[in-house]
């Protein structure tokens, strides 16, 4: 199969991009970063662009299935309105440019309490998303919905430490939803789905996504 990779520098994205590459299954993979990735392989294409400009550029790209890792946080972003850009209008504008180009398969790495309704903006954010994937009518749309994720981010992120450290402290006794998500466990259940589609939608909850 013929993969897209969006967000491959992040966490879960670095690892899924290490695990399309390995696998025999993914033909090629088309990498699209805002910097160079620095790695070479003869099936990785790594286009460098602004991302502002990914729906007119993505309408060149073929893919069987795409996976989108693409995400930040409000600190990070600096406001509310970038961290809708990033978290919100370029995954969909990725996802609309690719259903045109015929690509039948969408794996989101969302996250636990995705809602429209919800009141905090990060999981509202989530959620429309969601639902405006939705109404693109994929073929197979699958949902992952990590809580915390585990793993060592080349830009630490303060909160995510101090909650890793209390969750990792009471995970034996911690609801199975609520423990950490290790970063590859996130990335090999959106790499299974997008090299093993289902037709429909599917939800992976945090649960599904813990060692």
């Amino acid at each position: 199969m013929r993969i897209l990779l969006a967000g491959a520098t992040g966490l879960v994205g670095s690892h899924t991009l290490s695990l399309l590459l390995d696998d025999p299954r993914c033909t090629a993979l088309i990498a699209p970063t805002r910097r160079p990735l620095g790695r070479r392989h003869p099936k990785l294409d790594n286009p460098v662009l602004d991302f502002d400009d990914l729906e007119q550029v993505a309408r060149g790209w073929s893919a069987d299935a795409a996976i989108c890792a693409l995400g930040t946080t409000i600190a990070i972003a600096g406001s509310r309105e970038v961290f809708r850009r990033v978290d919100h209008d370029y995954p969909l504008a990725l996802a609309t440019a690719l259903r045109a180009q015929g690509t039948r398969v969408f794996v989101l790495n969302s996250a636990m309490g995705a809602d429209v309704r919800s009141w905090f903006l990060y999981s509202r954010v989530k959620g429309e998303l969601e639902r405006d994937l939705r109404a693109l009518r994929f073929d197979s749309l699958v949902l992952v919905r990590p809580g915390l994720i585990g793993g060592e981010r080349a830009a630490p992120r303060k909160g995510e430490r101090i909650a890793s450290t209390l969750l990792g402290s009471f995970a034996p006794v911690l609801p199975r939803a609520w423990r950490i998500n290790p970063a590859p466990m996130v990335a090999r259940a959106m790499v299974d789905r997008a090299l093993q589609p289902v037709p429909g939608e599917r939800v992976i909850g945090s649960a599904e996504l813990i060692g």
